[in-house]
């Protein structure tokens, strides 16, 4: 969205805007792209565990970083200063990336008047003692809940991140970005046997949004909801079999091992399983894969990128055939194609780069029950773990941290130690059966690249595999 000069980070830091404007303009000139972004952020967090306030930290901090684009390279320099003379020696250090290039500036970004999410204040309210009231709240709900409770632990963390970015053409973008979460971790234990549960939500609004008693109240049940199963869970068999993967936060395993796979940079470069096969059919029939940063309130949404793009809903594949792919500025020139809003950094010591937003699945006709009543042998996996994925290839192996085995069309006992191993392109053409029921994640996504962290959203139905491999302990 568009911004006056005044008030700005810059004028908060006592840097004339237009002595910072010819600054980047003599970086850039003969450059083909880049930009000054700056960024001011605080945040805080709370860790109540066992009873007591274990941690409670506050951080806030600011700084620019300025980069220079000329054909495949960039150069990027940054402070955690914001002055003028940061800025110029910024500015020369970059400036080295387009040293014997003559490039074409590129045209800037749209402008957007849309907002997704308004400059709420999670660090300022409520204040520190009512958030400590609540974890302290929240922990004796769930000693009160069930007797088997042994350890409680619950988190907050707030932020409040608020980027300008400066182009060529003189526009200031600003974006403010409120950020909270909450999450619940319930231990049980019976005859000796411990078993954990977890839940947690959040996204891009107050903590008043977000942490109502029925919202919290909620995440308390459905962890000790899973920490209960975990106790009557059985050795999981290993083998081929069917999956059925419930909606949701599942749609993790298509992030890591589908979605990285279509970010334009791997794809510009070759090293994608999905480079240069737009228009091929790389997924079952009736699979739509999508990336919308568009979505109000969602935690990977930004009504702006971290070049100053709009964000969008970018359809990347299309019942079962590849259309696109996820662009920043970069690589969208270079592939000769527009940019997606996909540009994304973990803060201003980073450069850009093609980033996921929210991603997921969309919805199909299927009833999930008659998944489970079509699968002679199989697993259902209710929740996914932690994972890992080979971005290259999609090769993955996910661990399933609620699980349970289907055996002649039901649902029999839960099991433990399950994995998901195969890859993403071909677990998508095995995709048979694609559910009714269309959900997001609660709001607790956080995604890794090239050491950067920053927060997503995932998405999917139900979704019955075939032919999945499954780590377990026997045969």
């Amino acid at each position: 969205m568009n911004a006056p000069f005044s008030p700005s980070l810059l004028d908060s830091a006592g840097v004339d805007p237009t002595e910072a404007q010819s600054i980047l303009n003599q970086a850039l000139a003969g450059a083909d792209d880049g930009e000054l972004f700056l960024e001011k952020s605080e945040s805080e967090s709370f860790v109540f565990d066992d009873g007591r306030l274990k941690n409670a930290s506050y951080d806030s901090g600011e700084g620019f970083g300025l980069r220079v684009v000329a054909g495949e390279t960039a150069g990027y320099a940054h402070a955690s200063e914001i002055s003028a003379a940061a800025i110029r020696r910024a500015a020369d250090a970059a400036s080295l990336a387009k040293r014997g290039y003559s490039g074409e500036q590129a045209e800037g970004p749209r402008a957007t008047n849309t907002r997704l999410y308004g400059e709420d204040d999670p660090v300022a309210r409520p204040g520190f003692s009512d958030k400590v009231a609540l974890l302290q709240e929240i922990d004796a709900f769930a000693r009160q809940r069930d007797p088997r409770v042994v350890q409680v632990m619950s988190s907050m963390h707030g932020e409040r991140r608020t980027v300008e970015i400066l182009r060529a053409d003189g526009r200031l973008v600003r974006d403010v970005r409120p950020l909270v979460r909450v999450n619940v971790q319930v231990t049980v234990e019976r005859d000796g046997r411990r078993e954990t549960g977890t839940s947690g939500a959040g996204g891009r609004a107050s903590f008043d949004a977000w942490v109502t008693p029925e919202s919290w109240q909620g995440q308390v049940d459905e962890a000790l909801r899973q920490a209960l199963v975990n106790l009557d869970a059985t050795d999981c068999p290993a083998g081929e079999m069917d999956v059925v993967l419930g909606p949701g936060w599942n749609g993790v395993l298509l992030h890591e091992a589908v979605g990285h796979g279509l970010e334009g940079d791997f794809n510009r470069k070759g090293l994608s399983a999905f480079s240069g096969r737009i228009g091929e059919r790389v997924a079952a029939p009736g699979v739509t894969v999508f990336d919308d940063g568009t979505i109000p309130g969602r935690r990977g949404s930004l009504t702006v990128d971290d070049e100053g793009t709009p964000t969008e809903r970018t359809i990347l594949i299309e019942d079962g055939i590849l259309v696109g792919y996820m662009h920043d500025r970069m690589s969208a020139r270079l592939m000769g194609l527009t940019p997606t809003g996909n540009a994304r950094r973990e803060s201003y010591a980073h450069m850009p780069m093609p980033r996921m937003t929210n991603t997921g699945m969309m919805g199909g006709s299927a009833d999930p029950a008659e998944m489970i009543a079509s699968t002679k042998r199989g697993l259902y996996c209710g929740h996914l773990g932690g994972g890992q994925v080979d971005i290259t290839n999609g090769k993955f192996v996910f661990q399933c941290t609620e699980a349970y085995l289907i055996e002649d069309g039901k649902i029999t006992r839960p099991v433990k130690g399950a994995t998901l191993i195969g890859d993403g392109p071909s677990a998508l053409t095995r995709v048979t059966m694609i559910g009714n029921d269309f959900a997001m994640d609660p709001g607790i996504g956080v995604c890794g690249k090239a050491g950067q962290g920053v927060p997503v959203g995932v998405a999917q139905p139900s979704l019955k595999i075939t032919g999945l491999t499954v780590g377990g302990t026997s045969l």
